[in-house]
C-alpha cells in the first residue's frame, strides 16, 4: 500500500555541488572576460620570461662606440644561443658583461618601488632594458688562438698574417691609432668598436686582469637585428667576406 506521507512530505532538495556557485559566478560575462585576460597576460609573461632567459634579449645601445653601425639608443635583439650553442665568429656584433674595470663605476639611479615594478614588468616583455648600461656592445675581431696585429705597412689590421679591409668603418676612420700585437687566449675574444676613434675596447684594457680580452663567460650573445626605432630596422651583418681568407690560428 502506498504511504500517503510520501506525497505530503516536503520535496527534498538535491545536494549542491561545491563548484556550482563558482560556475554561476564565472558565467558573468565581465568576470569571464577578466579571467581570460589574466590567463592570456600571465601566459604571455611566462613565455616572454622563458624566451628572455634562454633565447633572446633586448638591449639599448648606451654609447656611440659602434657608430655608424649602431646609433645611440638603438634597441638591438640579442641571440643568447651564442656562444654556448652556436659558435661565435669574427665580425659578430656581441653584447657582453663588463669583464672587470671596463666601465668603471656605474651610477645607479634610485627608483620608487612602483617604478621598479613597472620597469621589471616592461623589461620582461622586452620593452625596456634597464641593465643596458652594465653591458658593452662591440664587434669581434679575433677569436681564440688568433694573432691580431695593428697595423700592417698599409695601415690595416692583420689576423694570423692576413690583412683585412673593414667596410663597417666610417669613411676616413683608421683601423686603429693605437698599435697592438696580441694572441687571443682560448675561449676568449678580442673586440673593437666600429667607431675606432671613440671606443674604449680591447685596445685600452691591457693593464687590467682581463688583458683586454673578453672571456666566454661574460658574453651574453650576438646582436642580430636593430628593432627600434623602426627607421633604423636592419639585420646586423657579420661581414663573412672580410674574414673568409683569414687562416686558422
Amino acid at each position: 500500500m502506498t504511504n500517503l506521507g510520501q506525497f505530503l512530505s516536503p520535496k527534498r532538495q538535491a545536494p549542491r555541488h561545491p563548484g556550482s556557485k563558482w560556475n554561476r559566478f564565472r558565467k558573468n560575462i565581465f568576470v569571464s572576460f577578466l579571467i581570460d585576460l589574466l590567463v592570456i597576460v600571465g601566459s604571455a609573461l611566462v613565455l616572454s620570461l622563458l624566451i628572455k632567459t634562454f633565447l633572446v634579449r633586448s638591449f639599448f645601445v648606451p654609447s656611440g662606440s659602434m657608430l655608424e653601425t649602431l646609433q645611440i639608443n638603438d634597441r638591438i635583439i640579442v641571440n643568447e644561443l651564442v656562444p654556448n650553442v652556436i659558435p661565435i665568429e669574427r665580425g659578430d656584433v656581441v653584447v657582453f658583461k663588463d669583464p672587470g674595470g671596463w666601465l668603471g663605476s656605474i651610477e645607479t639611479k634610485a627608483q620608487s618601488p612602483v617604478a621598479a615594478t613597472v620597469d621589471w614588468f616592461l623589461s620582461s616583455f622586452g620593452f625596456t632594458a634597464p641593465d643596458s648600461s652594465q653591458h658593452l656592445v662591440k664587434r669581434v675581431i679575433g677569436i681564440g688562438g688568433d694573432h691580431v696585429i695593428c697595423c700592417s705597412v698599409d695601415g690595416k689590421l692583420t689576423i694570423n698574417g692576413k690583412a683585412i679591409t673593414e667596410p663597417y668603418l666610417g669613411k676616413g676612420i683608421k683601423p686603429s691609432e693605437v698599435k697592438f700585437d696580441v694572441t687571443v687566449p682560448k675561449d676568449a675574444i678580442w673586440v673593437m668598436g666600429d667607431n675606432r676613434g671613440n671606443s674604449e675596447d680591447s685596445r685600452f684594457h691591457g693593464d687590467l686582469p682581463s688583458k683586454g680580452f673578453v672571456a666566454k663567460q661574460f658574453i651574453v650573445g650576438r646582436a642580430f637585428v636593430i628593432s627600434w626605432p623602426t627607421t633604423h630596422w636592419t639585420w646586423l651583418d657579420n661581414f663573412p667576406d672580410v674574414f673568409k681568407d683569414v687562416p686558422k690560428p
